[in-house]
């Protein structure tokens, strides 16, 4: 998932400065006034430590697969000097203390877990240590300044050390600071240093436990049939023959988000349950909805892209003086694209009317917690959420209407008004999830560009069309901009390239239910900016190495990364095999730049990948193992965007797609040798999760260029 950079709500830092500088509360702290802390801000909310000295650090993040369960864990360590070896994670549930100090809502999105919690955590460490200084202090009655700490104990100086677990118990007591000291980075021990992940073994070895495999004695299976076009409702059903099944035990007519309407079958085991909704015997109402068609949204759109459009920015800055001796015409196409996580959507919900428990690996803590509590007549306060550990999301598990939870509630609370009380555990299955909606919308880009030949620019025409994520949610406040959505420009609008570009939008409502997908709008612009780039320098007769490192003159973010990459990769040094190429791409997206450099050759007509190497910038790397991992997977995902398959279509409303063995994704097979590279920089960190996606894409399509003389325009590729 991706939040655009214009969500940022948060104001210079949680208010820490570094080099041993003083720290204090969010929102401007006059010096003699009261500090108050605000709940992120209270160690004891995230901290615990036990009486033999282990810590147990409590998130408010959920981990899929990014690690944080490993790298908010080392800032919080780092500053308070705890041993490592006794450090554990636990996610905290929904709460006021755990919402994210950048958004105001508990989540995880755009690539800002660590951006967002770098002084964060660093102070609730620096707190905790400094209460258990104090209480050392008043044990020993050593003041605090010739107290020193290392490695999970407190030194004093007569050589007695104080293990953290032995004054735990008074610490909690003393009172919270409210300035630290941090360290700086020079007297960093954890912080920088590749750390072996400390849910690997439980992951490795399938003790992990995710939402999907929770289990409480009664526990209810529920499976949901949706209509077949996105708003339909139910008409009329026979539930006879799903009753029947054993285990089955009811059929219940729920309302669904945005007016729909489906049933859910209740059974006592998810294969009975399944096989129930497969008697069901439905007739749907589908009575004035629009019955999408993918090729009739393509022409539409290719009309839209000729008309006016909604003006994003003007062209400025165009050189002056030069003639165009050629242009570029061209016509991108990026298709619908589905989630698709690895453990399906779920959750468990045990509602008592007075109160409610939900199990649920959640991107949204408190938004999906307040939409159960209005279901169910509730306030949010008493409804419980907690947070499991989800396979994978990348941004599903982020969505405002809270879509499957709403379903789980609504079934929950019908059970209850008929005398039925317990937990269910909502599953879908993989069938409803590419078929559930909420995904990455389709787009289309136009582009008119007229050169000199020579590689500079005279004029840059970009039209973008696509349906806005963001419109007529809670999050348009911060993203729609005089009627365009930042989250389809990003990564055009603001590129990093000196051309003089005129962007204007076309946001079409269309019938199919649209969310972020793993960096949002930078799944497709990047793939038009870095292959258009490619195609200039071609023109002008550059090589697409220098004529970027060219343009990216004042960028040095940009050419760090690209010059990294090129320089571990060989380009340009390395004579490659007879039948391969080279191709390139650079991209920032969410404060993060990745420049890959590719080997590819074709074969039977297609891409064959054999060595990725990236450079990459995100600032301090916590965690450079996490940093690998991230570029890795988010790499894979890239590359599944270009295979044949990977794209969802429609015929009259309906999604013709429902598993893995007609929606494409990458596997291992199509994976590459891949070697990450990361530029050191002593700078606060950026984003990471999203980041590996966008730039993969292109750069595989440059290198086909290279090897067959033809631009690609469209994903997944047409070859």
């Amino acid at each position: 998932m991706g939040l655009s950079s214009g969500f940022a709500l948060y104001t210079a830092g949680v208010g820490a400065q570094e080099a041993g500088g003083a720290s204090g509360a969010q929102g401007g702290y006059c010096p003699g006034a009261p500090m108050t802390l605000k709940p992120f801000q209270q160690p004891l909310a995230f901290v615990s430590i036990d009486a033999e000295g282990i810590v147990t650090v409590k998130i408010g993040k959920i981990d899929f697969g990014q690690g944080v369960q490993t790298a908010l864990p080392m800032l919080v360590a780092e500053e308070m000097d705890a041993d490592w070896s006794r450090i554990r994670c636990e996610l905290a549930p929904a709460g006021e203390a755990y919402k994210d100090p950048f958004f105001q809502i508990q989540m995880v999105g755009g690539s800002t877990s660590m951006k967002a919690s770098w002084m964060q955590y660093r102070e609730i460490g620096a707190r905790m240590r400094a209460m258990l200084l104090a209480t050392a202090s008043k044990r020993t009655g050593v003041p605090v300044a010739q107290l020193r700490t290392e490695n999970g104990k407190v030194v004093v100086p007569d050589g007695q050390r104080l293990d953290y677990g032995v004054l735990a118990a008074g610490a909690v007591n003393e009172p919270v600071p409210a300035t630290v000291a941090l360290k700086t980075p020079a007297q960093f021990r954890l912080i920088g240093k590749p750390m072996d992940r400390l849910d690997a073994r439980a992951k490795s070895s399938g003790r992990q436990d995710f939402g999907i495999d929770f289990q409480q004695p009664g526990l209810r299976t529920v499976v949901m049939l949706h209509p077949p076009v996105f708003g339909g409702r139910v008409a009329s059903f026979d539930a006879a023959p799903a009753l029947a099944v054993p285990g089955v035990e009811e059929v219940i007519k729920v309302p669904l988000v945005n007016g729909a309407t489906g049933l859910a079958i209740v059974a006592d085991g998810f294969w009975p349950a399944r096989k129930a909704r497969e008697l069901l015997k439905v007739e749907w109402d589908l009575a004035g909805l629009e019955r999408v068609d993918s090729a009739a949204l393509l022409a539409q759109f290719r009309e839209l892209s000729k008309q006016p459009g909604t003006v994003v920015q003007k062209a400025e800055g165009a050189p002056a003086g030069l003639s165009a001796a050629g242009t570029i015409s061209a016509e991108y196409v990026f298709p619908y694209l589905a989630h698709t996580p690895m453990e399906p959507l779920n959750c468990s919900i045990d509602f008592r009317g007075d109160r409610c428990t939900v199990w649920v690996g959640s991107q949204f803590q408190t938004v999906d917690q307040a939409q159960v509590a209005g279901v169910l007549g509730l306030k949010p306060e008493q409804v419980v959420l907690n947070t499991m550990t989800a396979g994978g999301g990348f941004g599903r598990r982020a969505t405002p209407t809270s879509d499957y939870l709403v379903e789980a509630a609504q079934v929950a609370k019908a059970r209850h008004a008929a005398g039925k009380p317990g937990p269910i555990k909502m599953i879908w299955t993989r069938e409803d999830d590419v078929r559930g909606g909420y995904y990455r919308p389709m787009h289309l880009h136009r582009v008119e560009i007229a050169h000199d030949g020579k590689g500079q620019v005279v004029s840059w025409k970009h039209v973008i069309v696509g349906q806005s994520i963001t419109m007529g949610t809670p999050f348009a406040a911060f993203t729609v901009k005089n009627g365009a959505d930042t989250t389809m420009t990003e990564g055009v609008a603001e590129s990093a390239y000196p051309f003089p570009i005129a962007l204007e939008v076309h946001h079409p409502k269309v019938n199919v239910p649209v969310l972020w997908w793993r960096s949002v709008g930078h799944t497709h612009t990047a793939f038009v900016m870095e292959t258009l780039v490619d195609e200039l320098a071609q023109a002008g007769g550059v090589d697409p190495v220098a004529y970027r490192r060219q343009l990216l003159a004042k960028h040095e973010r940009h050419l760090a990364a690209l010059d990294l990459a090129v320089a571990r990769s060989g380009y340009g040094k390395t004579r490659l095999e007879k039948g391969r190429a080279w191709g390139v791409a650079v991209h920032e997206s969410f404060g993060t730049v990745v420049a890959y450099v590719v080997e590819a050759s074709m074969r039977d007509g297609r891409p064959r990948l054999h060595r990725v190497t990236a450079g990459v910038h995100c600032n301090l790397a916590v965690n450079p193992r996490t940093i690998e991992a991230q570029v890795q997977g988010a790499l894979v995902m890239g590359i599944g965007t270009t295979l044949p398959g990977a794209e969802i279509t429609f015929k009259n409303g309906e999604v013709q797609q429902s598993n893995w063995h007609d929606y494409r994704i990458a596997t291992h097979v199509d994976a590459p040798q891949v070697d990450v590279f990361i530029v050191p920089s002593a700078e606060p960190p950026t984003g990471m999760g999203e980041c590996g996606v966008p730039p993969i894409a292109p750069a595989i399509a440059n290198a086909m260029a290279a090897l067959t003389g033809k631009r690609h325009r469209a994903l997944p590729f047409q070859v």
